[in-house]
C-alpha cells in the first residue's frame, strides 16, 4: 500500500488480475458518511477523477475510485493474450466492494459509474446481486446503440463501432487509436455488440438483459450536456431496461455546472453534481 497526498493506493487480486483502488480520506466530521465507489470510463485512469472525488468529499461523502481492469494501476495490460470482457469487469466491481467491506460496514454504499464503468457497475448488480449496495448512480453512461443517436449522426456510429471491433479482432487487441485507450478485444467485442444490437450480450451463460430488468437497486441516472459519446438518448435507452428499479432520470446542464461540458470535462466542473449525488445517497432507504 502506497500513500499519496490525496489518497491511499490499495489493490485487490481477482483471478490473476490486480485491481487498483484509490481510497480518499474520510470527509470532515462524518465518520459514517455514505461511501461512493467510482468506476471509470473506458481507458480513463482513476486519478482523472480527483476533482470529482474532492467535490464528493466536500459534499460529505466518502470516496474510493477503482481503475478498470487493464487501465491505470490495474493489470493485466491489454494484449493479445487477454480475453476478458464485460463478465470480468462486472466481477471486478464485486471484488472491489468485497475489499472495501471493512470500510462499508455501518454505512450506505453507492456505486457510481461513468460510461463503461457504469455498465460494469450495473452488470455487477444484475449478475451477482447487490453486495449490500444501497444505490447506483450512472453519470454520462449510455447504451451506445446506433439507432438511439440522433440523425444523421446515428449512421456513422454503426460503422465506427464495428470498425473498431473488427480491428481489435484482427490484431487481437485494440491499440487505442483515437478512442478508448488500449483495450482487450473481449471488452471491445462486448461494447460493439451493445452498439450494434442495443442489448447486452449473454455473459457467463446468463441472459444479461433479463438480469438487468430484474435489478431493484435505486438508480440516479444523469446524462451530461454536449456529451460526444453518450448523449441523452443513449441513457434513455439504457434506463428503459431498468423495469424493476426506481429510477431518477436527470440531466446535468452547462447552466448548472457553470462551465462547458462533454463526456469527460464534467469531472472538472462537478461540484453541483456531487451535491446532487449526496442528496440521492441521503435519501436512499435504510437496509
Amino acid at each position: 500500500m502506497n500513500a499519496t497526498a490525496e489518497y491511499q493506493q490499495e489493490f485487490v487480486e481477482v483471478d490473476g488480475a490486480r485491481i487498483g483502488i484509490q481510497v480518499y480520506p474520510e470527509p470532515d466530521g462524518a465518520a459514517d458518511a455514505p461511501l461512493v465507489v467510482v468506476s471509470p470510463a473506458m481507458g480513463v485512469r482513476a486519478r482523472y477523477y480527483r476533482p470529482f472525488a474532492a467535490a464528493l468529499r466536500a459534499a460529505g461523502l466518502a470516496v474510493a475510485v477503482a481503475d478498470l481492469r487493464g487501465t491505470g494501476e490495474s493489470t493485466p495490460r491489454p494484449a493479445r493474450t487477454c480475453r476478458y470482457g464485460y463478465t470480468e469487469l462486472a466481477t471486478d466491481v464485486g471484488a472491489v466492494l468485497a475489499a472495501l467491506k471493512p470500510r462499508r460496514d455501518g454505512r450506505k454504499t453507492l456505486l457510481l459509474g461513468h460510461s463503461l464503468g457504469g455498465q460494469a457497475a450495473l452488470l455487477h448488480l444484475a449478475l451477482h446481486g447487490g453486495h449490500d449496495v444501497d444505490g447506483l448512480a450512472l453519470v454520462a453512461v449510455g447504451m451506445p446503440w446506433w439507432r438511439s443517436y440522433p440523425a444523421p449522426r446515428r449512421y456513422g456510429v454503426l460503422p465506427y463501432t464495428q470498425g473498431i471491433a473488427a480491428t481489435a479482432a484482427l490484431l487481437g487487441v485494440w491499440p487505442g487509436w483515437g478512442f478508448g485507450g488500449r483495450q482487450a478485444r473481449g471488452v471491445i467485442r462486448d461494447w460493439a455488440y451493445t452498439a450494434r444490437t442495443g442489448r447486452f450480450p449473454r455473459l457467463d451463460g446468463m441472459d444479461a438483459e433479463a438480469a438487468v430488468r430484474a435489478v431493484r437497486t435505486p438508480v440516479l441516472a444523469v446524462s451530461v450536456d454536449d456529451d460526444q459519446y453518450t448523449p441523452h438518448e443513449t441513457l434513455d435507452h439504457l434506463c428503459g431496461k431498468l423495469a424493476a428499479a426506481p429510477v431518477v432520470r436527470e440531466r446535468y446542464t452547462t447552466a448548472q455546472a457553470g462551465a462547458r461540458l462533454d463526456h469527460f470535462t464534467w469531472v472538472r466542473a462537478s461540484a453541483p453534481l456531487a451535491a446532487r449525488v449526496a442528496r440521492f445517497a441521503a435519501g436512499l432507504p435504510a437496509r
